[in-house]
C-alpha cells in the first residue's frame, strides 16, 4: 500500500500509512509513523518518536525528529507532532520536544515551512503558518494560526507570536508579539498592524477599525497597560479580532510585549 524506493531504509517497527512515498536514500527510524498519502521525496531523514499527519510533503535533506539542541536533553522519550498537508521544504529542522517543556513540539496543519527553517524542541505551531527561508524559532516559541514570520528572522525562546501576525524579514524578536500586528527590525519593533494580512482575511472594515482603536490604546494609553486591561476589556467586549488580543495580552507570558518603536505609534 506504500511506495518505498529500493535505495531507502525504512524501518520495521515504523508506522506506515496508505499511499505513502518514501523516495531515493530516505530514512524512517524506529518510533516514526507516517500518515496516509505522505511523501518524503528523497534524502529526507525522520527519526524519533515523530508523528507526522496525513499528506504532508517534506522534500529533500530535511532533518525531522532528531533530537533537541538543548544541552539539558537526556534522551527522554519526547516527542514531534507534525498535523496535515504541511509542506516542509529543503534543510528544514524540526527537533522534539524536551521534560523542561512538555515532552512534545507540535505543529499544525496546512503550514508552509520554506528552505532552511528551524523549528527548536517544546514550539506549539497553529494551522496555516508560514516560515520563509531559513526563519528560526528558539525553544518554546508559541506561534498562533496564519502568523507569517519572514525570511532569516529569528525569534528569542519563549517568545508568543499571535494570530495573524506578520514577522518582517531579518527581524531578531525578542519580546511577544501581539495578533494582528506587524514586527519588523533589527531587535523588532511593532509598525503598525498587519494590514495586507487583515485584508487577505477577509476581516471586515469595521474589525480592523476596532483593531487600530485598541493598538492606539494599548501602546498610547496614560497608564501601565495592566492597569487599563479592565477598561480595554470592556471597551471591547464585542466578539471579533480585538477579542483575541484581550486574550492574548491576557495569557501567560515570560516576556515582555512587543512595541512601537519610539515616535512610531503605528
Amino acid at each position: 500500500m506504500a511506495e518505498i524506493h529500493p535505495s531507502a531504509i525504512v524501518s520495521s517497527h515504523a508506522r506506515i500509512g496508505t499511499g505513502v512515498r518514501v523516495g531515493p536514500f530516505c530514512v524512517v527510524g524506529d518510533g516514526v509513523e507516517l500518515g496516509d498519502g505522505v511523501v518524503l521525496q528523497s534524502h529526507v531523514v525522520v527519526e524519533g518518536r515523530t508523528r507526522i499527519g496525513a499528506r504532508t510533503h517534506i522534500f529533500p535533506f530535511a532533518s525531522i525528529g532528531h533530537p533537541p539542541q538543548d544541552m539539558k536533553y537526556a534522551g527522554e522519550p519526547s516527542e514531534l507532532v507534525i498535523g496535515d498537508d504541511n509542506t516542509i521544504r529543503e534543510h528544514v529542522t524540526m527537533n522534539p520536544g524536551t521534560q523542561g517543556g512538555g515532552m512534545v513540539t507540535r505543529i499544525g496543519s496546512r503550514c508552509l515551512f520554506m528552505m532552511g527553517a528551524h523549528v527548536a524542541h517544546d514550539c506549539a505551531i497553529g494551522d496555516r503558518v508560514v516560515m520563509a527561508n531559513n526563519a528560526t524559532l528558539a525553544g518554546h516559541v508559541i506561534v498562533e494560526d496564519d502568523a507569517i514570520v519572514g525570511g532569516l528572522a529569528a525569534v528569542h525562546q519563549f517568545v508568543r507570536i499571535g494570530r495573524l501576525a506578520m514577522i518582517g524579514g531579518m527581524s531578531g524578536v525578542e519580546h511577544d508579539v501581539i495578533p494582528y500586528a506587524l514586527a519588523i527590525g533589527n531587535r523588532a519593533c511593532l509598525q503598525g498592524l498587519n494590514l495586507v494580512g487583515l485584508k487577505r482575511q477577509g476581516l471586515s472594515r469595521d474589525d480592523i477599525q476596532a483593531l487600530k482603536a485598541l493598538y492606539d490604546s494599548i501602546f498610547n494609553g496614560e497608564d501601565t497597560l495592566t492597569k487599563r486591561m479592565d477598561e480595554l476589556d470592556e471597551r471591547f467586549s464585542a466578539a471579533g479580532p480585538a477579542r483575541d488580543v484581550i486574550a492574548f495580552l491576557r495569557g501567560d507570558s515570560s516576556r515582555a510585549l512587543c512595541r512601537p518603536r519610539p515616535g512610531n505609534g503605528g
